[in-house]
């Protein structure tokens, strides 16, 4: 088997693990923090930065599931030189002038449909799509020299965790031919509650994310499974998660994972909102 980037596939080196990133709410690690307070993006900005360090090796590509794009089937994005999707209102001008030239991979996106299709998952593609900030603004910190391909994988609509499950689970080979597979979302992501000074709010993030880590660190795959797929049911899911498209892409990189444990690498409070990161594998 090839590699779907280029040359034969790695040989004496561990398969990729998969991760949950938290990618912030539009270019918050680019933000200037408020006047005489402590900088608010900055564990966010530290903890993507050292994720490279953290995987101890540079993969040949990366496919990112980010929470900002649901398509009728599973879409991959074609082009050899996305562009960049400003997806975020009312930030500083700076923050439209953002550049992030990282490759795409079409042999990805190709090797990408062909893992879905053969586990019986309808996919499409997309040749004019560029990266969207669930996807630029994390790999700014952690590939800023922009030399690893990047190729972006939609959500399917109805956001059906099960469906992502059994998605991550087809691209699980990726794994053993040097493809990093990201998870790119918040595990806190209710806008309308994310500046509130409201105590029950937080109390309600807290329980939350405390069962998610658990759910998440489950050491039976099955379980985990089952845990993930019922989210809803978790305490204050619909709190934290008004719609889903920010917690499904967790979903995905738990089916990659196999049967692989994981573990919480980020911990944070962002506004009193507890939210975290993970590692399968």
């Amino acid at each position: 088997m090839t590699s779907p980037t280029s040359g034969d596939t790695p040989q004496n080196k561990p398969r990729l693990p998969t991760l949950f990133i938290p990618h912030g709410g539009g270019p918050w690690p680019f933000l200037k923090p408020p006047a005489g307070q402590v900088d608010p993006w900055a564990p966010l900005a530290a903890h993507l930065r050292a994720l490279d360090a953290e995987i101890g090796r540079r993969p040949r590509a990366v496919l990112v599931v980010s929470g900002h794009w649901e398509a009728e089937k599973p879409t991959v994005t074609t082009h050899p030189h996305p562009g960049l999707l400003y997806d975020y209102y009312g930030f500083p001008p700076h923050t439209y002038q953002l550049s992030y030239p990282a490759p795409g991979s079409p042999a990805l996106a190709r090797r990408t449909r062909d893992l879905l299709a053969e586990a019986g998952i309808e996919s499409g593609e997309d040749d004019a799509r560029g990266f969207d900030h669930g996807t630029f603004i994390p790999f700014m910190l952690i590939y800023p020299q922009a030399d690893v391909p990047l190729v972006q994988l939609s959500l399917k609509e109805g956001l059906d965790p099960r469906t992502h499950l059994d998605i991550g689970r087809a691209l699980a080979p990726l794994r053993d031919e040097d493809v990093l597979i990201v998870g790119s979302g918040l595990s806190f992501h209710n806008l309308r509650h994310f500046w509130s000074a409201d105590a029950q709010v937080a109390e309600g993030a807290a329980a939350f994310d405390a069962w998610l880590t658990q759910a998440v660190e489950e050491p039976d795959a099955e379980r985990r499974a089952a845990r993930l797929c019922a989210w809803a049911q978790a305490p204050s899911a619909r709190l934290c998660h008004p719609t889903s498209e920010h917690l499904i892409p967790l979903l995905v990189a738990a089916g990659a994972a196999g049967t692989d444990t994981a573990v919480r690498t980020y911990a944070n409070k962002t506004f009193g909102k507890a939210n975290s990161g993970f590692r399968f594998g």
